[in-house]
């Protein structure tokens, strides 16, 4: 027998690891940015690598946000079908996917982080929503 409120625990702490794993990926994308404006205004070889070296860390958290958010997803999938309850959570594993790979001027790399900065903050703030209905807020 199915215990409703241990499912909504066991979603929301998915749901918690999940908006961690975005939150790093908001700051190594924030961190990222403003390395790529110094490299956009004169940076050197260090600035460039230490930029790219952001953008690195910051795949890392989005691959990892990925994960947490599929099992976030499959979390959520127990409630509804307990709860029947109705939570959209749309398609969050389609952001920020490999926006780095080829970029070869610095204003294209600037305007990709930003891209991605923005589905992020997005997918954070679903998330959040997300939480709060699971807690009933």
């Amino acid at each position: 027998m199915y215990d409703i409120e241990k499912e909504k625990r066991e979603a929301a702490a998915a749901g918690e690891r999940a908006l961690s794993s975005l939150r790093r990926a908001q700051a190594e994308l924030s961190s990222a940015k403003n390395w790529g404006l110094a490299d956009l205004f004169g940076g050197g070889l260090f600035t460039t690598m230490v930029k790219h070296s952001k953008i690195d860390n910051a795949n890392a958290c989005i691959e990892q946000a990925k994960c947490d958010l599929q099992k976030f997803r499959r979390e959520l999938g127990d409630v509804e079908q307990i709860a029947d309850m109705r939570i959209e959570i749309g398609d969050f594993l389609g952001f920020a996917d490999y926006f780095f790979d080829g970029m070869v001027a610095d204003w294209m790399v600037q305007d990709r982080i930003n891209s991605a900065r923005s589905q992020v903050d997005d997918a954070v703030r679903r998330v959040e929503g997300i939480l709060a209905q699971l807690r009933g807020r």
